[in-house]
């Protein structure tokens, strides 16, 4: 580790503060791991970082440290075994992700004798349709990227 620096908190290094530890939070971990992890990265020490968390920091982001701990909580939950054969090994965009569980519902759901013909055809007509918002939704972020593109390349040429 480099030596301890004495000077005073950037707001990216805040920002760097915070986002770890709700990282850390959100993963079930503890927050002295997250102001060790920063402490490397920023070349202090764990106890500045943890200083400047607990007197400056913290009262600004409560409603993220409560909604890290609810996210935290949604993930400790028990999975059933469908549930985390599909959750494994997934990659990639999230909404292909969704789709694709969605897809594998789908046939399972119709090759299950348990259900009957129109019990299949309206599971079938909701996860069409749901299938069609995930599609719309995924249109819409494409479309913000292209436009953020748009963006991006008149601040580059307004600043040359």
């Amino acid at each position: 580790m480099n030596a301890a620096r004495q000077d005073a908190w950037t707001e990216d290094e805040d920002i760097l503060l915070a986002e770890t530890v709700l990282q850390y939070i959100r993963a079930g971990k503890t927050q002295l791991e997250a102001f060790k992890d920063v402490a490397e990265q920023l070349s202090r020490t764990s106890a500045a970082c943890g200083f400047r968390w607990n007197a400056s920091i913290r009262r600004q982001y409560s409603n993220e440290i409560e909604l890290a701990k609810e996210d935290r909580k949604k993930q400790n939950r028990p999975k059933t075994n469908a549930q985390q054969g599909e959750i494994e090994g997934l990659e990639g965009n999230p909404i292909d992700n969704a789709i694709s569980m969605l897809e594998k519902m789908r046939t399972s759901c119709l090759d299950d004798n348990a259900f009957s013909l129109y019990e299949k055809e309206v599971a079938i007509k909701r996860l069409e349709k749901e299938n069609e918002v995930l599609k719309q939704q995924l249109d819409r972020y494409e479309q913000a990227w292209r436009e953020m593109g748009k963006l991006w390349s008149w601040v580059n040429e307004s600043n040359k």
